[in-house]
């Protein structure tokens, strides 16, 4: 596999920004969602609901584990809890 092109830029939750595009690799998939490496100690969370403008039953449909995913839309930075939430629409 190619290594991952992770943002140089980005080293620190503080540095993201709501609307940023950023690219990472799925992790782990839940019912819920699927947990993305973006380069940062924590991962991102694009929840279901976020991956695909059409209704789907589960992350599989759409996601694999270990897959590249070049442009992702940041939609929510929370700093004090470190969590981050993704989405792959409209991008």
């Amino acid at each position: 596999m190619p290594p991952i092109a992770f943002r140089s830029d980005l080293t620190d939750i503080s540095e993201l920004s709501e609307g940023s595009i950023v690219s990472g690799v799925v992790r782990n998939i839940a019912d819920f969602g699927a947990f993305v490496d973006i380069g940062l100690k924590n991962d991102g969370l694009i929840h279901i609901s976020q991956m695909s403008d059409k209704r789907i039953a589960h992350p599989l449909e759409v996601l694999s584990i270990n897959q590249q995913l070049t442009r992702i839309r940041v939609l929510e930075v929370d700093k004090e809890k470190g969590k981050v939430s993704l989405s792959l629409k409209e991008i």
